[in-house]
């Protein structure tokens, strides 16, 4: 049975998905920036190389993060319909998950275009 708990707590979860994702995304620039400037300044090899290692592992969490956010938009739309059905639909919960929806739904068609 959904409860308001269990969906402020999906609501949470979405959002900071969403907070990582975009920590993850500043985060290959940086690492993108740092490994250029040291491919320009003609860096040791080996620490190129570690610089490298970075970079990719930043950005393999950015997909991962996008996985995560799916799951968690899908959870959540799950919970809010099934306290809709239950005729519990309104509450500041209530918008702010329908708020969340919005916005992670607007990500994903900016990343998609």
């Amino acid at each position: 049975m959904a409860t308001v708990r269990n969906l402020k707590i999906k609501t949470s979860t979405c959002k900071r998905i969403v907070k990582e994702l975009h920590s993850y995304e500043k985060e290959v620039e940086r690492e993108a920036a740092k490994t250029a400037d040291m491919k320009e300044k003609g860096a040791d090899p080996y620490d190129l190389k570690q610089q490298e290692n970075v970079l990719a592992e930043s950005r393999m969490m950015v997909p991962d993060c996008h996985k995560r956010l799916e799951a968690s938009l899908a959870d959540l739309k799950a919970t809010l319909a099934d306290l809709e059905e239950a005729n519990e639909k309104e509450g500041p919960e209530f918008e702010d998950a329908r708020s969340t929806i919005t916005e992670v739904e607007k990500l994903f068609q900016t990343t998609e275009a």
